[in-house]
């Protein structure tokens, strides 16, 4: 079996705080991973990449994107909504 949608956003999420993914909880936010505004960005663009996908994300405002970054929880959400509208 493959890997889920969740378990690769918290493999990126857990390279970009340079943590074990075990070390990683949905509840978590990145603020709590230690995750800045660049890594943020760039962990944007891996999830982008890892599910060929485009996320509606404006680093400059993050709090008015449509992509919810509130917790890792809500990132997997938003990720396997836009992954399942791709598939559409």
């Amino acid at each position: 079996m493959g890997e889920t949608v969740q378990d690769k956003i918290i493999a990126i999420i857990a390279e970009q705080a340079v943590l074990e993914p075990s070390d990683v909880s949905l509840d978590n936010s990145l603020d709590d991973l230690g995750i800045d505004s660049l890594g943020l960005v760039e962990s944007i663009f891996a999830i982008e990449e890892a599910f060929d996908i485009q996320v509606p994300f404006n680093a400059n405002e993050p709090e008015a994107s449509e992509f919810d970054i509130s917790s890792v929880a809500a990132i997997v959400k938003a990720v396997e909504g836009l992954v399942a509208e791709q598939k559409v």
